[in-house]
């Protein structure tokens, strides 16, 4: 499964109208979904089983136990925080932007002029250019890359797998790298042996002539 199934019903939700339940609460609008309830009946108490936002009060009775992301807006688009979604979600590939001192990303393709000459870098789905060299501008258009070209995903599963992959590719070659010094090690012990010191002579030295000390005259 290279996408979640809650993915696409976040991305089609309309965020931001105001709680029918909440509307006189200073906190009434719906910016969160709930990643357990998947956006259907009962998210937020109108039990029609469609894709729906809810607001911060909805949370604290229906939701408090569950999986929420809270979303956010930026120039009329709606954007949800890295620290929150890179939780739940493999968002290599995706361009994130510093908006309010906080990392975020978009949720949705935005629509720009066409790109000029000179530019570096473009989403490979809508074309929008690019800060950094990433391949999407948003989760949408990754989402879309992943249903056209199939070399990407969304799971924290795979992800995890390919590190540890090649962490464990690092491990075994360190170990050979190990196993290959220690050989040669062993190798040069046996070509050149230690030489052996030469064993004690059980003969007696030979004494020399002695001299007599000359007389005084």
């Amino acid at each position: 499964m290279l996408v979640p199934p809650w993915l696409e019903p976040l991305l089609t939700t309309p965020f931001f109208s105001v709680c029918r339940t909440h509307g006189d609460a200073a906190r009434s609008e719906c910016n969160m979904y709930c990643l357990d309830c998947n956006g259907g009946a009962n998210a937020n108490g109108n039990g029609n089983g469609a894709p729906a936002a809810f607001c911060f009060y909805c949370r604290s009775s229906r939701h408090k136990d569950h999986q929420v992301i809270q979303i956010r807006r930026s120039s009329y688009h709606d954007v949800v925080r890295v620290s929150e979604i890179q939780k739940v979600l493999d968002i290599s590939g995706v361009q994130t932007y510093v908006i309010n001192s906080a990392r975020v990303l978009f949720l949705n393709e935005r629509p720009q002029p066409k790109s000029g000459k000179g530019v570096a870098h473009i989403c490979e789905i809508c074309g929008r250019s690019l800060l950094d060299t990433f391949r999407f501008c948003s989760l949408g258009c990754k989402l879309a890359g992943i249903k056209r070209n199939g070399d990407a995903n969304f799971t924290l599963e795979a992800k995890n797998e390919e590190e540890m992959g090649r962490r464990e590719g690092i491990s075994s070659r360190r170990g050979l790298l190990r196993e290959e010094e220690e050989l040669r090690e062993g190798s040069h012990q046996d070509i050149y042996p230690p030489t052996p010191s030469p064993p004690p002579s059980s003969a007696r030295r030979r004494k020399g002539i002695p001299h007599r000390a000359p007389f005084g005259s």
